[in-house]
């Protein structure tokens, strides 16, 4: 960095996970630039979606509320750039804004953390499962409609202590926040994609910037993952073509292979009685293409009221 360049202010929700994420992203571009310490600042931004712990995102407003506020201090230039988990990213940015790219992904999986127990099959007729996510929901009832899938809000480290408590059998979570946040341990299993697809944009954190602001961008750049982005563009154009919110269980996963993108998405009901998939190939120069025709698709075999029109 030059001196005639200012600090980067980086800006960020305060949960444990997001300062990781926030932290991963400074260190990145320290490393890139061989930049002292000082020359990004971490400024920790309180959005709605934190100060909401008693209902789902989907009754409050949906992914938006992790965002909005970092994305008003965007807009009004408080701070330089914005990092988020990419699943909470809305597939329309407010006009100025864009994402200049990702960190290289972690794994996509979900984890299970039971009280008792290692796998699905050990919890119990009626057993108590928490979660904040109805796409993890409905996978849930698909597999064990016997269960009691219960809301459960909160950072990580409050949705373990409830099931450490007894409050709940078990709960689900990204295995990847659960990676960073150096609780692996905790994990009693690690549920495959093919009965859990993951959430659009699992396990990669995004880089948001000021449509416009080259100098930024070009200093982000360095640190963004290729590969990640062409499977963040399939996901979030079939998330956009199925106008996707909280409100609808969304599962979508592309994975780069060689010059070649698969992808596979799903729709469920909300308790798990209507199941519908699609898989798409692609080659990678045609990504957005890819993710939207693999939206139209999916919308043309899922009922009305899964997916209103």
């Amino acid at each position: 960095m030059t001196q005639s360049l200012p600090k980067l202010r980086l800006g960020t929700r305060g949960s444990p996970l997001a300062l990781w994420q926030a932290h991963a992203v400074r260190d990145a571009l320290l490393k890139a630039h061989r930049w002292p310490d000082e020359a990004v600042e971490v400024q920790v931004i309180r959005t709605t979606g934190d100060a909401i712990t008693d209902r789902a995102l989907s009754e409050a407003g949906g992914k938006g509320l992790f965002t909005k506020e970092l994305e008003e201090a965007l807009l009004d230039r408080r701070i330089d750039l914005a990092v988020h988990s990419a699943k909470d990213m809305p597939t329309r940015l407010p006009d100025g804004l864009h994402l200049v790219g990702y960190l290289p992904r972690a794994d996509v999986r979900d984890a299970l953390i039971l009280r008792e127990g290692v796998a699905l099959r050990d919890l119990k007729p009626g057993a108590r499962v928490g979660t904040a996510s109805l796409r993890r929901e409905a996978q849930l009832r698909r597999l064990r409609p016997d269960l009691d899938v219960s809301l459960l809000r909160g950072n990580v480290h409050t949705r373990l202590a409830k099931v450490e408590s007894g409050e709940f059998d078990g709960t689900l979570l990204a295995y990847a926040g659960l990676s960073r946040l150096g609780l692996a341990d905790k994990v009693s299993s690690v549920l495959e994609t093919t009965d859990f697809l993951p959430a659009v944009g699992q396990g990669a954190v995004a880089i948001e910037t000021r449509f416009g602001d080259i100098a930024v961008d070009a200093l982000v750049v360095p640190v963004v993952s290729p590969a990640t982005g062409l499977a963040l563009r399939v996901e979030r154009a079939y998330l956009a073509e199925l106008d996707g919110s909280c409100r609808t269980p969304i599962g979508g996963l592309a994975q780069v292979e060689g010059d070649e993108i698969r992808f596979r998405g799903v729709v469920l009901a909300p308790d798990g009685s209507r199941f519908y998939e699609i898989v798409r190939y692609g080659p990678i120069n045609r990504a957005l293409e890819l993710g939207i025709a693999a939206g139209k698709e999916m919308r043309a075999i899922v009922p009305a009221d899964l997916l209103p029109h």
